[in-house]
């Protein structure tokens, strides 16, 4: 699979990524950050490895045909007006390639009452991405009605269920320690990047990356973190050290301060 080691190597780069999802606007309508997603995809180009974007955005962007970072359109969707845990296929391999992307995504939620709808298109769009060589990110979450979240069984299996669906990176929840997160990453011989999750301080979200990476985590995927932070271009420049250049959060810190700028520093 040639094509698919190809378009790998664009999204992450010597082992590590840092992808902003960019897909919340289905799930929770026209959310505060990306009322104009190319304005955060103007800030954020050069730290970033790769964006995800449903296939509205991508189509209309007036950035995407320049975007030099890998472009991973994502597949499916449900709204918070409905079941947000009822995740349907909304798009399709094929024309994520029409788009120019280089990878696609999908989402699962393991333990929700539709998971078993949710795993039929997690294992189908897995055979398609094999056919045409396109990577596939799976968005495996353990959550449903009294589902810990962060819990590391649940995390575990989750992580587990994308890997032998044939997801080539996972996404997930971080655990909380690099402890516990070691247990994750040393049951799935995919890369597995950490979510970002509800809005935390800058100092939380560089510490659980930083925690992320020493438990062999290969990166991190942030969406609100990101785009609705008061400086986006400079929280993906801090994550961008940690990742990339292994930075420690103290130092990954201090470049929210160039320009004497001060930020959400807890």
């Amino acid at each position: 699979m040639q094509g698919k080691k190809r378009r790998l190597n664009r999204i992450i780069r010597k082992g590590r990524t840092l992808i902003v999802p960019m897909d919340h606007g289905i799930t929770s309508g026209p959310i505060q950050g990306l009322e104009e997603p190319d304005r955060i995809i103007e800030k954020i180009k050069g730290y970033v490895d790769a964006i995800i974007l449903h296939k509205g955005i991508a189509k209309h962007s007036r950035l995407i045909a320049g975007f030099e970072g890998g472009l991973i359109i994502h597949l499916s969707g449900s709204t918070s007006l409905g079941d947000p845990n009822d995740k349907r296929l909304v798009s399709s391999v094929e024309g994520a390639i029409r788009l120019g992307g280089d990878a696609v995504s999908v989402h699962v939620n393991v333990g929700s009452p539709t998971e078993g709808r949710q795993l039929e298109i997690l294992g189908r769009v897995s055979e398609v991405c094999d056919s045409w060589g396109i990577p596939l990110l799976a968005m495996m979450y353990p959550r449903g009605e009294g589902i810990n979240e962060r819990d590391i069984r649940n995390v575990k299996h989750a992580v587990r269920v994308g890997y032998e669906l044939g997801a080539d990176i996972i996404k997930t929840n971080f655990t909380g320690s690099i402890d516990s997160f070691i247990e994750v990453t040393e049951n799935c011989p995919v890369p597995i990047v950490v979510a970002g999750g509800s809005k935390i301080s800058d100092k939380e979200l560089l510490a659980e990356v930083k925690s992320a990476i020493l438990a062999g985590a290969s990166g991190a995927a942030i969406g609100r973190n990101v785009f609705q932070h008061s400086r986006p271009d400079l929280i993906v420049k801090s994550l961008n050290k940690i990742i990339h250049e292994d930075f420690e959060v103290e130092s990954a810190e201090e470049i929210l301060y160039e320009g004497d700028v001060v930020v959400n520093r807890k």
